[in-house]
């Protein structure tokens, strides 16, 4: 005799697995931070790696609590620099061509690196237009529209795209490097 189907489906045994059923919903705390994107595009790989160098900007961009605006240089105005950005002319001139070399050139430089990327992060997101920032390094930056284009003051910084928005902030790809000094 055949069996009806809700009398086998009786005696198979049942478990009480919710998450099969239901898989997790996300939470505010899974929402992706500036850490997690910002060595996703490739045209800004270099500098990326320099927010990971410097601890104190590598934590911020991790934190949900602190928002910031990356003013991300891409590689071409990151190859184009006269010299690398752990590099300060003064320091060659008072200490020569050893400056980071010896016990104190690698806090030197660490030094200069650091100063370099904080001249990069406005510490706000979103921005607006004209609304004059200190970056973490101290220097006042803002951006205007000129011509259909973002352009960062001071020094005319053409703003090629925004790279990605997350919870914590906006990474901007610049044409150029703004002035750390």
């Amino acid at each position: 005799m055949r069996e009806r189907l809700a009398d086998v489906l009786d005696q198979v045994p049942s478990f009480n697995i919710p998450s099969i059923v239901m898989p997790p919903t996300a939470s505010s705390d899974d929402a992706p931070m500036l850490s997690d994107v910002m060595g996703k595009d490739r045209s800004i790989n270099i500098f990326s790696g320099f927010t990971r160098d410097v601890d104190s900007v590598a934590a911020r961009l991790n934190d949900g609590s602190q928002n910031a605006t990356i003013l991300a240089p891409d590689n071409s105005a990151m190859h184009g620099l006269p010299r690398k950005p752990w590099e300060d002319p003064r320091e060659y001139e008072s200490l020569g061509a050893n400056a980071y070399e010896g016990a104190d050139g690698p806090s030197r430089a660490q030094k200069n690196l650091e100063r370099f990327v904080n001249a990069h992060i406005v510490p706000e997101s979103p921005w607006k237009e004209n609304h004059k920032m200190q970056s973490l390094a101290g220097n006042t930056v803002w951006y205007e529209i000129k011509d259909g284009k973002k352009m960062l003051q001071p020094g005319n910084i053409e703003v090629s795209s925004i790279a990605d928005k997350v919870a914590n902030g906006e990474i901007w790809v610049i044409k150029g490097v703004l002035n750390s000094a």
